[in-house]
C-alpha cells in the first residue's frame, strides 16, 4: 500500500509537470531543434550531392529518446514518438532496399529516394502539427 501512495505522487507531480507553461515551452524549443536536424537530414536526403553526416541524425534522435519522457502527459508526447518512429521506418526501409543497389544501382537510388521523400514528408507533417501545437499521429 506505502508503493501505491509513492506511485500517486509521482503520478500528480508528472501532471502539474506537464502543465507548467514554461517547460511546455522548453519542449516546444526542443521540438523545433529536433525538428530542424530531422528536415536538413531529409532535405539533403533528396537532393543529390547533398546527403550530410548520419551523425546529425543520430544526434537527433539521440536527443528525442533522452528527452521524450519530459514530454509524457503533454501533446508534444506524441511528436516525440512521430521522429523517433520516422527515424527507425526509414531506417528500416533503408536497410530492406539496400540489396536493390548490387544488381544495378538505379533501382537502389530510386527506392532510396523514395524512402527520402517520405521522410521528408513525415518530418514537414511534424512540423505543421507542431507549429499548430496538435499532437501528431504515430
Amino acid at each position: 500500500m506505502a508503493q501505491n501512495q509513492k506511485h500517486d505522487v509521482i503520478d500528480v507531480q508528472a501532471r502539474e509537470f506537464a502543465n507548467d507553461p514554461q517547460q511546455l515551452m522548453q519542449l516546444k524549443q526542443l521540438g523545433w531543434v529536433s525538428y530542424g536536424m530531422h528536415l536538413v537530414v531529409a532535405v539533403c536526403a533528396v537532393i543529390p550531392g547533398l546527403e550530410p553526416s548520419m551523425l546529425l541524425l543520430l544526434l537527433a534522435l539521440i536527443l528525442d529518446l533522452v528527452k521524450r519522457s519530459d514530454a509524457v502527459g503533454t501533446w508534444q508526447e506524441s511528436h516525440f514518438k512521430w521522429r523517433i518512429a520516422s527515424v527507425g521506418w526509414a531506417c528500416f526501409w533503408y536497410v530492406i532496399t539496400l540489396p536493390l543497389y548490387f544488381p544495378l544501382y538505379f533501382p537502389g537510388k530510386l527506392a532510396w529516394f523514395v524512402v527520402s521523400v517520405w521522410f521528408l514528408i513525415r518530418i514537414v507533417r511534424g512540423m505543421v502539427a507542431m507549429n499548430q501545437e496538435k499532437q501528431i499521429g504515430v
